[in-house]
């Protein structure tokens, strides 16, 4: 043991008595490793986003929004003219809570279905005044989103089927409205009614790629039973003769047309979103084949709906940024190896000019054995050393890219092991070449050697 411990040291004192070259020579591993933890650290964030958007917007969802045809049509002129009097004269209920009824009760896949209406109201409590969306919907939608509640209760069964005037606020609403006092069975104003609040819903953090998604912001609305809001409020669904001025209103069951110089008006959506949340993935397009042929069939034919599957769009787009990371893992490697290919070089360098050392060694009673040993330790001693130096810096790095360019990094213990490991390697391995040559020198010549 004393023996290699006095080999190391000899190695040590010539890393540090060539200080500028050893640091020039530990620079690729220092920038590969950074490069190598500061990549993985992007790709460690992006995972995390994507999983937490995944959460928010619920597993297995199947998302159907409505669309004002009236608006597309007066972006796209082209469609409009091209549209036949037939299909113009089409009328079509919107969404509505008949299409939820129907999805749910003729679709095996289907696990459970979460309509929303919004309605915007200012929201009023001893003389604070707040704008929010008012949000009618069932308790699936506490289900469907994974969402908790931080006090209180959800609706109960008969509180949802009668519309009683009660409601869950966000902690943001919480916050501003009820700063100095508990809101649980406080009375608050939204519009023109009274709710009573009787739950306090767990704070939930959102994004713009949420947003896109059609996930809005929980923490700033306020959620009472669907039927409250239909009943108490505003239900889109019902046209009168005050509506439209000018025409003529025919009913035919719960569907409702306008005549006016013969053509058909479509009337509003009842719904501003329907979930609906399928027992498996696997089950997920197909059961949006299923919900397509339904719509298509109550609506007429007339596509004023659009039916979207986040958790496969997220999935995408994860598979996309685990090629780019590779990617960039692969180049931050190249980096590595370049690093250890200048270990080689340099130590080959250090070889040659230090033949007439080694005689002197041989001559004195070092073996083979201890000639490799001494510039193998020399090698990975740079590598290990630049190695430390790469994990701080990539750690540097990963929190300037997170303060700088608002993209989510995490630095995880893997790829502080799988870096540092990479480059310890890389000094054993590039080192071994120049220690087997510097071990291979024959004494003699090497004492001749000027």
């Amino acid at each position: 043991m004393e023996r290699y411990l006095q080999i190391l040291t000899i190695s040590l004192e010539a890393v540090f008595s060539n200080k500028l070259r050893s640091i020039l020579t530990a620079l690729g591993i220092i920038f590969g490793v950074a490069a190598v933890i500061a990549m993985m650290a992007i790709g460690n964030g992006a995972q995390k986003e994507i999983l937490d958007q995944i959460k928010l917007v619920g597993v297995n969802n199947i998302v159907i929004l409505p669309v004002n045809l009236s608006d597309t049509k007066g972006e796209d002129s082209q469609d409009s003219e091209s549209e036949t009097p037939a299909m113009s004269k089409k009328y079509s209920p919107g969404l509505t809570l008949k299409d939820v009824e129907n999805i749910k009760n003729t679709i095996p896949t289907v696990k459970q279905v979460s309509p929303e209406v919004v309605y915007p109201v200012l929201a009023v409590r001893n003389g604070k005044k707040s704008s929010v969306d008012l949000t009618g919907i069932s308790n699936n939608f506490f289900n469907v989103f994974n969402l908790t509640l931080q006090k209180g209760v959800l609706f109960s069964d008969l509180q949802s089927e009668k519309g009683d005037p009660v409601c869950i606020i966000g902690p943001t609403v919480a916050a501003k409205l009820f700063p100095d006092e508990n809101p649980l069975g406080k009375q608050l104003k939204c519009g023109s009614i009274w709710l009573k609040v009787i739950g306090i819903l767990q704070g939930v953090k959102t994004d713009k790629k949420a947003k896109s998604l059609g996930i809005s912001d929980y923490n700033t609305k306020v959620f009472t039973p669907i039927k409250t809001l239909l009943l108490r409020y505003k239900d889109r669904s019902l046209v009168n003769q005050s509506s439209f001025k000018g025409g003529q209103i025919f009913r035919m069951g719960n569907m409702a047309m306008y005549i006016s110089n013969g053509a058909n008006k479509v009337g509003e959506h009842q719904l501003d979103k329907v979930v609906v949340q399928v027992d498996d993935t696997k089950n997920l397009t197909a059961t949006k084949t299923v919900i397509e042929q339904i719509l298509n069939r109550r609506h007429q034919g007339v596509q004023d709906y659009e039916i979207k599957i986040p958790e496969l769009l997220l999935k995408q787009e994860q598979k996309t940024k685990d090629i780019f990371n590779i990617v960039l893992g692969a180049i931050a490697g190249i980096s590595l190896i370049v690093g250890g290919i200048g270990i080689m070089n340099i130590m080959l360098a250090s070889v040659m000019e230090r033949i007439r050392e080694i005689g002197v060694r041989r001559a004195i009673g070092a073996t083979k054995k201890d000639i490799i040993f001494q510039f193998l330790a020399e090698a990975t001693f740079i590598s290990i050393t630049g190695g430390f130096i790469g994990i701080l810096l990539g750690v540097i790095m990963a929190r300037i890219i997170s303060i700088s360019t608002d993209i989510l990094t995490i630095v995880s213990f893997v790829s502080i092991a799988i870096s540092f490991g990479v480059a310890a390697t890389v000094g054993i391995v590039f080192g071994w070449l120049p220690a087997r040559k510097a071990a291979e020198q024959d004494p003699v010549e090497s004492l001749r050697h000027d």
